[in-house]
């Protein structure tokens, strides 16, 4: 069986208290960004997104590993907390990032027919013929978690 790493903390529940933690996080890649000697990628769970580095000092294989992550790819990552240099107050996390010391590849993904974020503006029709992938965006599992809470009150109230 493939190793799987168990997670510690959902990203968006990482704060500027877990500095300097161990953590072990899972999810999609939102974004990355290749600075040469750094590589910048965007986690995110249902929780929220969290910002994950890869140094040049990280061994050869995870470095050239984390240069073919691609929207949507699902991963694992160990790594501890760390202060950013220049923190995203537009971010919850914005204040921490992930220094990634290790890293599985659970599963690839092709390029979505439609990106997971809020302001897409994709076509109606395209977002229910891909229902699965219109379902990770924040708004939509906002709306769920609403829709869950009012028919839990309900059936409370009646029970």
């Amino acid at each position: 069986m493939k190793n799987i790493y168990k997670r510690t903390h959902m990203c968006g529940e990482l704060t500027a208290k877990n500095t300097g933690e161990a953590v072990v996080l899972n999810g999609w890649i939102q974004k990355r960004r290749n600075l040469g000697g750094l590589i910048f990628c965007d986690l995110r769970d249902r929780t929220g997104l969290v910002q994950i580095v890869f140094d040049a000092d990280a061994p050869r294989a995870l470095f050239e590993t984390a240069d073919g992550l691609r929207s949507e790819y699902v991963v694992g990552v160990k790594g501890r907390v760390r202060a950013r240099k220049a923190s995203n107050s537009a971010l919850a996390t914005g204040e921490i990032e992930v220094s990634v010391g290790d890293m599985i590849l659970y599963s690839e993904a092709e390029t979505p027919p439609i990106y997971v974020k809020d302001d897409d503006n994709a076509d109606e029709t395209l977002r229910l013929k891909y229902r699965c992938l219109d379902l990770r965006k924040h708004k939509m599992q906002r709306n769920l978690r609403f829709r869950h809470a009012v028919a839990k009150l309900t059936r409370d109230y009646f029970d």
